[in-house]
């Protein structure tokens, strides 16, 4: 298939630019497994499971990785944390009327100090003389995606996190997981659907455009990914009952399907730049809870791939009929595998 493919017509006005007024007041759009489009809301997500079924959530948590600084020398420049490599160093987008070279210093919040030390393929490897995580909680500045156009408050601050987030890393939240509160899961742990973690630290990969019309051609992000031990027994123990794998956000089920790759869950940790597109077998989960993705995006190649390509097709036309939100802050969808 060509990207063209994958491109649709989406009104500026249905790209949500703040969340609901309510966390988990959103829509949901239903693709049953046996067919159908049915406009839902997310407070009926228990009534559309099962008893048995396993939800896998990500609980990566979004670290403030944009820094604003100048170099030593003189001139401004823009940091965008990819990766937190350890304590001290990280992988870097920098912007500047320059380049910065090996050996220069880059200071951010006007005392924090960062040397430049290899320019890696696109990013840059920084070290920082305090610990990263501190300089990014002090002087840095939460990365909303780019299709957002307000700055980031003290709302984004809460809302831009999933409520069950834990392991800072992420440049960009797991937004399906947005819409859950405590009172959501007490709800479907009452109908005896039970929930796991794993994490996936998103990267700022996740924004990059395809820029080839050959989706053969494209090269995947790296993202790294951990499933506990106790999230693959609760895993196979779904299995076994007969309940379903239900992944949380397109994150979610990139972990578990790089981690099936060489068998059952061969993988549980490690690095991943698996690129799912229609034709994929799938090996690790039967239903998906995710929100609308971008025009050309590879994670509207995924659920086409996980839906079917037609499908998505017809729900995101019926999506912008009916005026759904779109994109981070915006509805969400529950796709059942056929």
């Amino acid at each position: 298939m060509q990207l063209s493919d994958f491109d649709y017509a989406l009104p500026e006005h249905l790209i949500a630019q703040f969340p609901p007024a309510v966390r988990g007041g959103s829509r949901l759009l239903h693709l049953p497994a046996q067919g159908g489009t049915f406009d839902r809301h997310f407070a009926d997500l228990p009534d559309l499971l099962r008893a048995g079924d396993l939800l896998v959530l990500n609980d990566t948590r979004v670290i403030k990785a944009r820094l604003l600084g100048q170099k030593a020398s003189g001139g401004q420049v823009e940091a965008l944390i990819e990766r937190v490599s350890d304590e001290f160093e990280a992988l870097a987008q920098v912007r500047a009327s320059k380049s910065p070279k090996p050996g220069s210093v880059l200071i951010f919040g006007g005392r924090w100090r960062a040397h430049m030390l290899a320019r890696e393929g696109e990013f840059f490897r920084l070290r920082f003389e305090a610990p990263v995580l501190d300089v990014l909680e002090a002087a840095g500045a939460l990365p909303l995606p780019p299709y957002i156009e307000h700055r980031p408050d003290a709302s984004d601050d809460e809302r831009y996190q999933t409520v069950f987030s834990r392991e800072p890393g992420a440049v960009a939240a797991p937004t399906a997981g947005l819409h859950f509160t405590e009172a959501m899961f007490a709800a479907l742990a009452e109908r005896g659907i039970a929930h796991a973690r794993l994490t996936l630290h998103v990267g700022a990969g996740t924004f990059q455009p395809v820029r080839v019309d050959n989706l053969a051609e494209h090269r995947m992000h790296h993202e790294r990914y951990q499933i506990p031990a106790e999230t693959l027994a609760a895993i196979r123990a779904t299995r076994e009952r007969g309940g379903r794998v239900i992944a949380v956000g397109t994150t979610s089920l990139r972990a578990m399907e790089a981690a099936c790759q060489d068998g059952d869950f061969a993988a549980p940790e490690g690095d991943t730049d698996i690129f799912i597109t229609p034709g994929y077998a799938f090996r690790a989960v039967d239903a998906l809870l995710t929100n609308f993705h971008l025009p050309k995006s590879t994670l509207l190649m995924l659920v086409s791939a996980f839906a079917g390509y037609e499908r998505i097709q017809a729900a995101y036309r019926h999506a912008v009929e009916h005026e759904y939100r779109f994109f981070s802050y915006g509805d969400a969808m529950l796709l059942e595998r056929r």
